[in-house]
């Protein structure tokens, strides 16, 4: 039987409770970026395949919002350390209300308009058009997600995975303006560095789970051989365009698509098409730690998470100004 405060957390968040295993690669290392239409000698032993493929397809959220969910659904529930991938596009007066965080990390990738960001810890902001917010949950937050100007808002939200050690750790904000954001570009290739390093850049971004973050333009015919560590999963995001990813005789796969890679000792991408190809490509360190989620937390075990309902519901254990704070 639920307890009391069960049913209210149920009334609020209607996504079940779920508990299921980490989605897992193991990936030996090489590192090498390079990028040439000249250059057709494969530039790892033995390349990262794509081993699967999801349409992230489009449902509602929040308020009115609309999102392209691609990792956190059926097809893909998780991979080790990523929990969701939503590429979203959100327009006023539609947004994301107040709502409750805890256990994981929020990195939130503006492309286009502005959202703004308010907490019930008084921190307040707004990231535009190639910013990010890099938001450590913690042991609780509340937030809204707000658009900051008409028209459509679009942007990637992607959801990281904290460690046993690391949940019920203070919340903390990393936020970088887009001239923040470390960028270089070579021989048809734009990266940007959100994340960890490529083409000899680093972002001074700290990540509590270790990660990469990199944001690819190639041009018509350029191409791109990027390291990813051994022992980390990895997926690419196609925003635009289409690519050919990890051999040179695979087949083109259009925007909106999640590609899961294999092992092997890096991602080879090639554009072949007349349009430019961009894509994010974002690598982590598995935790290998059981994952219960329920709606907006994530923990290690039920009784963590039954914990959870009761610390929001009565406002404690890192909950305790939202019993005084709506946004405004």
């Amino acid at each position: 039987m639920l307890s009391l405060t069960q049913k209210f957390f149920f009334s609020l968040i209607s996504k079940p409770t779920r508990s299921f295993p980490s989605i897992e690669t193991k990936v030996p290392s090489f590192i090498r970026n390079t990028m040439s239409e000249s250059d057709h000698t494969p530039q790892f032993n033995s390349p990262r395949l794509v081993v699967k493929k999801v349409l992230a397809k489009l449902q509602h959220e929040g308020d009115g919002a609309v999102v392209r969910r691609g990792i956190g659904r059926n097809d893909l529930r998780n991979l080790d350390p990523f929990l969701m991938l939503d590429d979203f596009s959100v327009s006023p007066p539609a947004g994301f209300p107040d709502h409750p965080h805890r256990g994981f990390e929020t990195v939130t990738y503006m492309l286009q308009g502005a959202i703004t960001h308010q907490d019930f810890s008084g921190h307040k902001g707004t990231i535009r058009t190639g910013d990010v917010q890099w938001m450590t949950a913690g042991r609780g937050i509340i937030h809204s997600e707000m658009p900051a100007g008409e028209g459509p808002q679009m942007g990637l939200q992607l959801w990281i995975n904290l460690s046993s050690n690391d949940k019920m750790m203070e919340p903390r904000y990393q936020e970088l303006t887009s001239d923040d954001i470390p960028s270089t570009e070579n021989d048809g290739v734009e990266v940007k560095v959100i994340a960890g390093e490529s083409m000899g850049i680093r972002s001074p971004v700290y990540t509590k789970t270790p990660t990469m973050y990199l944001d690819f333009t190639l041009q018509p015919r350029a191409q791109v051989h990027q390291n990813i560590p051994e022992a980390w999963n990895s997926f690419v995001y196609i925003i635009e365009g289409e690519g050919v990813f990890g051999t040179k005789n695979s087949s083109p796969i259009s925007a909106h698509h999640v590609l899961v890679l294999g092992p092997g000792d890096g991602l080879s991408v090639w554009n072949r098409s007349s349009k430019p190809l961009r894509f994010v490509l974002v690598g982590g360190q598995p935790l290998n730690e059981p994952v219960v989620q329920h709606g907006p937390f994530v923990m290690n075990t039920q009784a963590e998470i039954d914990q959870t309902i009761e610390d929001y519901y009565y406002s404690k254990n890192g909950f305790e100004n939202a019993k005084y704070w709506k946004s405004q």
